[in-house]
């Protein structure tokens, strides 16, 4: 075949900038090449300049005739990214040099190819920034491409769409290292990746969170891997550590119809956040009632504002008693929300409240109104007993903590012995050294500190040991039922728990007190204080008020 009827059917299909045939292209490049005499030819990839200069890149044959060759001319390439291109083709040893024409023809051939190979070089670069992550994960963008093409192909019906979290990975990361933990999460990912059809697809949508869609047939499999795989995290050793998840499930049914990527992605997101959830199951399935619940989840965060510059929040009071004396010695602020005429009880909002900073401001708003109540209480000659106030964990981001708590009680000239500061336990080693700082901060202060529902979460003795709290507050699941014996476990955990806390010098309350015989034991643990509708549920401040000055004057 004539040179210029090979080279024009070359052109013909480099122009689509696609590689529809690549049988074809090598085969108009290889008569080419005998054409032109070439013993080999050969393109370096170097993803940027700086990798040029060390050497650091790829390398592909486009033809070689085995022969022994020299390099007879060289052609470089710089792309819209930097990235650089190198052809270099060799001729046989020994042979005759190229006339001007051939020389020509080899350029033109030369710098077309370059040009080619360079710009398809270009989009895989293009596609692997758009595509894949830092870590090389496929991202979230690939996932909405494979959903939109599914969609296209009408293959969407019947697949299964999962958001998964590697359960406790910060953990993974702390006993292993950063370094060997991500390879272990790509270990995780390849393994399961591996494992599904080539329709099935997973990506990674940041952290440890990851999305996927599998097949209907292949879910039984995925889920037993969710639930635990011993995954290698040193290649050298091959030790491993165990990885599993949690996910949100929803299985694609006939007559979906998709508007949007995000008509799959917020249901799994909202299954998903379900089944992270310490009282729900590890996978949770995606049903109508959880769009019912992120439609009230989104109203109730956009009342917030207003309910909080309206004070639309009230502080009720439960008391603390004595149970030696019978005299209220102190009381707990717990939170109301009064909306158009109906109390929102807290289990209703302070979760919602949690997913974001709101539950913040909701503190430092009870704080205050606890600090104007005393200090009104101080104006008119009331009697007043300390008041703690709660405290989410979600403070432990706030580097200024004491400073703005301070700021609020010293503002109204609270003594601050009338104030104390309830905080839950923390998971993690950093909030647990920001939250014994606090305390060591508060007590400096002379305000009061208590470790609230101790025995609930992840409670460890560390929490006691490390942190000089002045309350301990033991949780209604540690108080004995009238049901149980001196040798049930909730006796015996009771008393070691009280005994411990008074031997470390912090007092002991107990909270969910409703029965006289729960009393009576604690009266026989020397458990001084308690809290519970035995003695009196929350209550408004005027009825806090009335009844604290009521005992007053009756002792």
């Amino acid at each position: 075949m004539e040179y210029y009827i090979l080279f024009e059917e070359y052109l013909k299909n480099l122009s689509k900038l696609t590689v529809p045939d690549p049988m074809a292209i090598r085969s108009y490049i290889t008569e080419l090449c005998r054409f032109l005499r070439i013993a080999k030819v050969v393109v370096f990839f170097y993803d940027s300049l700086k990798d040029e200069s060390m050497g650091n890149g790829r390398s592909t044959c486009v033809f070689d005739t085995g022969e022994e060759c020299v390099v007879a001319i060289s052609d470089r390439l710089i792309t819209e990214i930097n990235s650089v291109a190198v052809c270099e083709v060799s001729i046989p040893e020994n042979s005759e040099p190229w006339d001007y024409t051939e020389r020509e023809r080899l350029i033109l051939l030369l710098k077309t190819t370059m040009t080619f190979i360079s710009r398809l070089r270009l989009k895989q670069v293009t596609d692997t920034l758009t595509f894949y992550d830092s870590d090389g994960f496929q991202n979230l963008r690939c996932f909405i491409g494979h959903i939109e093409k599914l969609a296209i192909d009408d293959r969407l019906v019947g697949k299964v769409a999962i958001h998964f979290n590697l359960k406790h990975f910060s953990l993974v990361n702390q006993l292993v290292g950063r370094d060997a933990g991500s390879i272990a999460m790509k270990g995780y990912y390849n393994t399961l990746k591996d494992d599904l059809d080539e329709e099935s697809i997973v990506c990674r949508c940041g952290g440890d969170n990851f999305v996927m869609i599998c097949s209907r047939s292949e879910l039984s499999r995925v889920l037993r891997y969710f639930s635990g795989a011993a995954t290698i995290y040193d290649r050298d050793t091959g030790d491993r550590v165990m990885v599993s998840a949690c996910a949100g499930v929803f299985i694609i049914p006939d007559g979906f119809e998709l508007n949007s990527p995000g008509d799959i992605i917020d249901k799994i997101i909202s299954a998903s956040q379900s089944a992270r959830q310490p009282q729900n199951d590890d996978v949770v399935y995606f049903n109508e009632v959880m769009v019912a619940n992120k439609e009230r989840i989104v109203h109730l965060q956009q009342l917030f504002p207003s309910a909080i510059s309206d004070e639309e929040f009230l502080v009720y009071y439960q008391p603390k008693i004595d149970i030696n004396t019978d005299e209220i010695a102190g009381a707990e602020a717990l939170c109301r929300w009064l909306r158009n005429g109906s109390i929102i009880p807290p289990i209703e909002f302070i979760p919602i409240l949690e997913q974001n900073n709101d539950v913040c401001k909701l503190d430092f708003y009870m704080l205050e109104h606890v600090c104007r109540d005393i200090r009104r209480w101080l104006d008119e000659g009331r009697p007043v007993v300390p008041v703690s106030v709660n405290f989410s964990r979600k403070h432990m981001a706030d580097v200024d903590l004491l400073k703005h708590i301070i700021e609020i009680i010293d503002k109204y000239k609270i003594p601050h012995n009338y104030i104390e500061i309830e905080l839950t336990e923390t998971n993690t080693d950093v909030e647990f050294r920001d939250l014994k700082k606090l305390v060591s901060g508060l007590q400096w202060e002379g305000i009061g500190t208590s470790v609230d529902d101790f025995g609930v979460g992840y409670s460890s003795l560390k929490l006691l040991t490390d942190i000089p709290w002045d309350v301990l507050k033991v949780d209604r699941s540690f108080l004995p039922v009238d049901e149980d014996n001196d040798k049930s476990c909730r006796s015996i955990l009771f008393t070691h728990v009280v005994s411990m806390a008074q031997k470390l010098g912090m007092e002991c309350i107990a909270e969910g007190v409703e029965t006289a015989h729960q009393v009576q034991i604690l009266r026989e643990n020397n458990c001084r204080y308690a809290q519970g509708f035995h003695f009196d549920k929350p209550m408004p401040v005027e009825a806090f008020e009335n009844k604290l000055t009521e005992r007053h004057n009756n002792l």
